[in-house]
């Protein structure tokens, strides 16, 4: 393949991840958005593989390598669940950081990579190869802890060292001084020593970072690891002089920023307050006592039966799900409820926190997979204003984003917090196995007031009796 096709091939891919991000901003475009990003993806991987820059000698390589991965990613695809999803995409995202890694490891070892850069070009392309694997070092290490979080293999509580924001800085500036004798290193053997440095430094405050970070923020933290990734991706392409990666790790970047701006903005909490940590903490400092949010008296149980005349007998429905529903993979009970009310004329919405589940949009995608209509599936914002016109707000495995400590304990963990306000509602249901704390371990009052009623058990199990209630 010429230079010349090569690059409009480079262009072509570059508008289809554009048309791709842009279709994926609509639950009724995703499906098209997801189709362009693949057959740009595709477009991009032949360009580059037939390329100029790839001799003949390395097909084998290339394609070896190609069906060892593309077998894992079918498998992966295959198998994993969707509430596995967001620790899947965090580990995707340490594969993007572990790529930046090695491949400014290889371009700098390489001889032949750097020849033809002298002067300040030499410099230049030096500084893009030591801050590349900066942010490859800290997305894998970052993307791996948040990994464990998400999947329970690490506790989802901040780890709060004392002096922890001394200790980033003297990392980062640990990392400049390296950075300042990697540039005046007069060979790559003195230079290794730096730039290794760097590298485990960068790794220790990839886990540092994330490990500071609490449960409830787990979110925000899969959509700024995502911007990271893209960064990595950029840095990559800087490295090896290919537009296309710059302009695509330009894109995930960016979009995965604003996405962690909205969503913080959704959390009343600013980007900084997230990556400085503590959050979601269960070591709470003690509220006095009379405490308007303190919750105080008993829960008001109530059965499958129960639920289903309260949904009979209701003229509007607000049904909110949580990532209780995920795991009980209860959304298309939800679906069929949702289905037989609406046949009895029942309005009934659905109202999507922008922080529920563990990563952005889990929900909708859920409800997506389930045939929900789209028309019924609203955000937070949309929702909020109708409650106490609503007969009964249904919560379906979710806790705290529908916690009105966020608005009544100045002293909550999730002070400020925009939640949806379902207890405004005539009626509010809430299913949960137990009594037990959300993940950001915060006690939900929610139970205890007199409009609620407690729908304990497996959701998906309850549900089933719930529907078999309806129609029986």
């Amino acid at each position: 393949m010429s230079t010349s096709l090569a690059t409009v091939s480079y262009i072509g891919a570059t508008i289809l991840f554009i048309l791709s991000l842009g279709g994926l901003s609509n639950q009724e475009t995703s499906r098209r958005g997801n189709l362009y990003g693949m057959i740009g993806m595709a477009l991009a991987v032949l360009a580059t593989v037939f390329g100029p820059q790839v001799s003949s000698a390395g097909y084998g390589w290339i394609i070896g390598a190609m069906l060892v991965g593309g077998s894992i990613g079918l498998y992966a695809a295959r198998t994993v669940q969707m509430t596995q999803m967001p620790e899947l995409v965090a580990l995707m995202h340490s594969m993007v950081g572990l790529a930046a890694m090695l491949v400014g490891y290889a371009t700098f070892i390489d001889p032949q990579a750097s020849a033809g850069f002298t002067g300040a070009a030499k410099a230049i392309h030096e500084m893009e190869i030591y801050i590349g694997v900066f942010i490859g070092a800290v997305t894998f290490s970052g993307s791996i802890i948040a990994f464990g979080k998400l999947s329970g293999r690490i506790g989802g509580s901040p780890l709060l060292l004392p002096g922890r924001h001394w200790m980033n800085l003297t990392g980062l500036l640990v990392v400049i001084w390296f950075g300042r004798a990697f540039l005046n290193a007069h060979s790559i053997e003195e230079a290794m020593v730096p730039i290794a440095v760097m590298t485990v430094v960068a790794l220790l405050f990839g886990i540092h970072m994330v490990m500071a970070i609490g449960g409830a923020d787990m979110p925000v933290v899969v959509s700024m690891l995502n911007s990271y990734s893209g960064w990595a991706a950029a840095a990559t392409g800087f490295m090896l002089s290919n537009d296309l990666l710059i302009v695509v790790g330009a894109l995930v970047g960016s979009s995965g920023a604003i996405l962690s701006y909205i969503m913080c903005n959704a959390m009343n909490r600013s980007f900084i307050s997230v990556i400085a940590g503590g959050f979601g903490t269960t070591s709470v400092a003690k509220k006095p006592a009379g405490d308007a949010a303190q919750p105080a008296g008993e829960v008001t149980p109530v059965n499958a039966t129960e639920t289903a005349e309260l949904l009979r007998e209701a003229k509007n429905v607000v049904i909110v799900p949580g990532y209780g529903m995920a795991v009980a993979q209860a959304q298309h009970t939800v679906f069929e409820i949702t289905k037989y009310l609406r046949e009895k004329g029942v309005n009934v919405r659905f109202g999507i926190h922008p922080v529920a589940g563990r990563m952005p949009g889990h929900m909708n995608v859920l409800l997506a997979e389930a045939k929900v209509p789209y028309d019924i599936v609203f955000e937070m914002d949309e929702l909020n204003a109708d409650f106490p016109d609503t007969d009964v707000a249904m919560v379906i495995g979710a806790n705290d984003i529908v916690n009105p400590a966020a608005q009544d304990d100045p002293g909550s963990p999730i002070a400020g917090m925009p939640v949806l306000e379902v207890w405004k509602a005539k009626t509010s249901i809430v299913m949960k196995r137990s009594m037990a704390s959300g993940y950001a371990g915060v006690d939900n009052p929610l139970f205890y007031k007199d409009n609620n009623r407690m729908l304990f058990g497996d959701a998906k199990k309850m549900l089933d009796e719930v529907l078999t209630a309806l129609k029986a």
